[in-house]
């Protein structure tokens, strides 16, 4: 791959530190050489040199709830909407998407399955480097039941490419639907610890799951150096996750100081997750989302930056994540942008930067702009720190490099 010089840069490098104006970054192979200001900065004599004329380079993005696999409005009827291989390229179009939106990593927050990580793996599409859940662990009538009341089989599949949902009551039942996650490539479980907008038969202030069935989760994906994320709303829910050993509470939307005090007591990090209650409560009739699911939305939306307060205010780890599916992804940073009223812009990118690589446990190779990790960066054509909402434009995303290599834009 050789050597590539980035100059006449501001450069954001996300730990914290201020912008570099006509800064300079020095990649050789996939990982950075250099990072300062150009004129202490030496040229290698066999460089490729690219002037960036002010542009603003920075690390790229991680949105760390990410659903890839969902690409319909709907939240069920995947098989018939998009049958056989009409439903992989959809994923596959999907996930190369995401990459050209700037996300050069993703976690995903359940329902991919771990073969679409190995087709970005092998080369096969291109795609942010990928951390799957594969599918998601619930109690019966919780918010990965998707079945309606008048439905009384047993739950199912949604598509064949699906990974499916694994529906587990009791400890031995959890630990079970861990085992086969993990044995099925999950690289972390993910729990539905509380209700959910989504689901047909709970609410959204229902905590789910007990400590026992939750520590269960927890102690199989601690046995292979692994983790647990938990979707939940309300303070019981996510005090018992706290308690139970979840690394990260996602959505959180009626966090308060107790809980909060909690999660910062043993290290736990918030995924907020404030774009898809925006963009379900804009366009979801026009996408066809059911209205039980909009009230649900609606009834939750206003609260999420009030969490957010809190959670900035306690000092809690806050990532990001979109949460975004379907026709909604176009506008996966649009969680930047509302994160940013409360975190400020610098505050909102290093979360989706910095704290989201430290969550995955990655932050020695990404997340930062730093020598020695990997040249995972984009080049913005504008300042995000004046704009931040210029991130939702893929147009605005002029270069993205992943561990080296140039997979969107010519240098």
């Amino acid at each position: 791959m050789g050597t590539t010089v980035f100059r006449d840069a501001t450069i954001l490098d996300c730990t914290g530190r201020d912008p570099i104006v006509g800064g300079a970054v020095v990649v050789s192979g996939e990982r950075i050489e250099a990072v300062g200001r150009g004129d202490q900065i030496s040229v290698p004599r066999d460089a490729r040199v690219v002037d960036l004329g002010g542009k603003t380079l920075m690390p790229g993005l991680i949105d760390a709830h990410a659903h890839m696999a969902l690409v319909e409005a709907k939240i069920s009827g995947f098989e018939a909407l998009h049958p056989g291989a009409v439903y992989a390229f959809s994923v596959a179009r999907n996930i190369e998407n995401t990459l050209m939106q700037g996300y050069t990593t993703i976690r995903d927050a359940g329902g991919c399955d771990w073969s679409f990580k190995l087709a970005v793996e092998r080369g096969l599409i291109k795609g942010p480097r990928m951390f799957v859940s594969n599918g998601v662990i619930s109690q019966t009538g919780g918010h990965g039941d998707h079945r309606q009341r008048h439905d009384r089989g047993d739950p199912h599949q949604e598509h064949p490419l699906m990974a499916p949902a694994s529906i587990a009551d009791g400890v031995d039942q959890v630990r079970l639907a861990a085992r086969e996650q993990l044995r099925t490539g999950a690289d972390q479980i993910k729990v539905m610890a509380g209700g959910g907008a989504a689901s047909p038969t709970d609410a959204v202030d229902d905590p789910q799951y007990t400590v026992e069935e939750l520590a269960a989760a927890v102690y199989e994906a601690r046995a292979v150096k692994k983790y647990v994320l938990a979707h939940v709303y309300v303070p019981q829910g996510i005090k018992n996750c706290v308690e139970a050993g979840v690394r990260s509470i996602e959505h959180g939307n009626f966090l308060d100081e107790e809980s909060a005090s909690l999660m910062k007591e043993h290290g736990v990090f918030l995924v907020p997750t404030l774009a898809i209650f925006e963009l379900v409560s804009r366009h979801g009739r026009e996408y066809g989302a059911p209205e039980s699911m909009i009230e649900k939305i609606n009834g939750i939306k206003d609260v999420g930056p009030q969490s957010l307060e809190i959670a900035k205010a306690i000092g809690l780890k806050i990532g990001s994540g979109s949460d975004v599916f379907g026709p909604y992804a176009v506008s996966r940073a649009l969680s930047l942008e509302l994160q940013a009223a409360v975190l400020g812009a610098m505050g909102s990118i290093i979360s989706a930067t910095r704290t989201n690589a430290e969550l995955l446990g990655v932050a020695d190779d990404i997340g930062t702009l730093e020598p020695g990790k990997l040249a995972d960066l984009i080049v913005i054509d504008g300042d995000p720190l004046a704009d931040i909402s210029i991130l939702q434009d893929k147009k605005n995303v002029n270069l993205v490099m992943q561990s080296g290599r140039v997979v969107k834009g010519g240098i």
